[in-house]
């Protein structure tokens, strides 16, 4: 199952990464800090400092692009594919989930490590495991013989090459996979923005 943090804790907006709750007294003690007469309420103070905070993630983040972040070089699983072999492309990809496209190189779906422990019924690779040591051959008999399409997550969420800062959040707020698969206008796969990489680029450690 996948145990990844979420990027950005739950917010009433979506587009934005929460704000910090200001109490009254918060904003009341500030004040207080600022010398000469404030003819300003809380809520007037609350609407600045919202506004303030838009402003400025749109200075620091406003230029990450998907196209930028992605990884070009993604082979992508066919639909008919058998999940053995998908399997054996997935751990030579080194990714934990890879694109499926049709015969036009669309993207129809994802297949990750997820999709196979639902196939299987498992909640757990350990869980998985013990159920291999017993049960190689049954196993077996049903990657084989099962296609990617049974298995995959579809339709999958994609994002845009020129997807901004508060695209890709949403992208990856909406499923909790580790990669989000790049398209064109048309839904050709350009590329996969892994989760990670998004992460690396924005810095959180000057930021917070």
């Amino acid at each position: 199952m996948n145990d990844e943090r979420p990027i950005v804790p739950p917010a009433a907006d979506a587009d934005d990464i929460p704000e910090v709750d200001l109490s009254d007294e918060d904003i009341l003690d500030a004040m207080q800090h600022i010398p000469g007469y404030l003819d300003i309420t809380t809520e007037d103070f609350r609407e600045v400092y919202h506004l303030a905070h838009r402003h400025a993630l749109d200075r620091l983040l406003g230029s990450l692009r998907a196209a930028t972040l992605m990884r070009a070089d993604v082979t992508p699983l066919p639909p008919d594919m058998p999940l053995d072999e998908a399997a054996r492309r997935l751990v030579r990809s080194g990714y934990k989930g890879l694109p499926v496209v049709d015969a036009d190189h669309r993207v129809i779906g994802m297949l990750t490590e997820t999709d196979y422990l639902r196939r299987l019924q498992a909640d757990t690779f350990l869980e998985l495991l013990l159920r291999l040591l017993d049960d190689n051959c049954g196993i077996k008999h049903r990657c084989h013989e099962t296609p990617v399409s049974a298995a995959m997550t579809a339709p999958a969420v994609t994002l845009g090459p020129d997807a901004g800062f508060r695209d890709m959040v949403k992208a990856f707020r909406s499923h909790p996979g580790r990669g989000t698969p790049v398209v064109d206008a048309d839904g050709h796969l350009r590329g996969l923005l892994l989760r990670k990489d998004f992460m690396a680029a924005l810095h959180w450690e000057e930021l917070l």
